[in-house]
């Protein structure tokens, strides 16, 4: 699908993966809708992105939060009559296996699991509807394979490629002309580990465990190693127009996660984790 004169929703758009995908749409000639929870940044990417000549709107939203989705749907019609891809990117990340709270874990899963679902309910009718669209759903390689002390964000992760696979195969089935894609990336520079800055305020204590501190250290350390999220951004363009499901920016720790599982599986070792194989692509 050729993206001049198309409509792409992007949710988690103010920043990182979301922000640098708006900007590589936008050059390319579509129009931008962006949604964000966090109102500074939304209004600075949105300044930003008509500086560099985009036609942009912005709306303030928490994916987690049903009605906040169906509102960035009806902005996008409301401006410009057709929405054609739907980025379902906001995420965070919190959470080792033992001994988090079930409202980190249900806060994790609000905003990973339950903001793709209901971008999936807001956006996917539309694109069956006019028969013509694509679909991308932030995965990661935790989506791929489970990682020491992020065991809720693996879980969102698996989540989140079990969605997506099901919705392709309910797509193919339908025959409609509707693209999905599972963007699994290893680490790129953004701002995952800084999740807490949206958290809700009675579990910010949470992240106040040596434990967790630990492991937010090691992974803001594995993102500043990562790769730049333009990478990122001009993988995801080619998978919309060349109707690609996986994108790996990652491909070979991706692919070796995948063989190491099935290696596991047949009576083999445990797999391993290769942090620095998860920087690099």
């Amino acid at each position: 699908m050729e993206l001049k004169d198309k409509t792409a929703v992007i949710t988690g758009g103010a920043s990182g993966i979301g922000f640098a995908t708006a900007q590589r749409f936008a050059a390319s000639g579509a129009n931008i809708v962006l949604g964000d929870i966090e109102d500074a940044p939304l209004a600075a990417a949105i300044a930003r992105l008509k500086d560099e000549g985009a036609n942009v709107i912005g709306v303030k939203t928490d994916v987690a939060n049903e009605e906040d989705v169906l509102a960035l749907r009806d902005a996008a019609l409301a401006e410009f009559s057709a929405v054609h891809v739907i980025f379902n990117n906001a995420g965070v990340a919190a959470g080792p296996t033992i001994g988090t709270p079930l409202k980190v874990w249900d806060w994790v899963m609000g905003v990973n699991v339950n903001g793709i679902v209901n971008g999936i309910n807001a956006f996917v009718p539309l694109l069956l509807e006019q028969n013509e669209g694509h679909v991308i759903n932030t995965a990661s390689l935790a989506g791929l394979g489970g990682v020491p002390g992020m065991g809720a964000y693996c879980a969102s992760k698996f989540a989140t490629v079990g969605i997506t696979e099901s919705l392709y195969h309910e797509i193919q089935l339908r025959g409609a002309n509707v693209g999905v894609s599972a963007l699994c990336p290893g680490f790129v520079k953004t701002r995952i580990f800084e999740s807490q800055r949206n958290m809700p305020n009675e579990l910010i204590s949470y992240n106040e465990s040596a434990d967790v501190q630990a492991v937010n250290n090691l992974g803001a350390q594995a993102v500043n190693a990562g790769i730049d999220v333009s990478i990122v951004a001009e993988a995801i363009e080619k998978a919309v127009r060349e109707n690609q499901f996986w994108i790996l920016t990652h491909f070979k720790a991706a692919i070796r996660t995948t063989e190491q599982r099935l290696e596991w599986m047949k009576g083999g070792a445990p797999t391993t984790i290769n942090l620095e194989g998860a920087t690099k692509p």
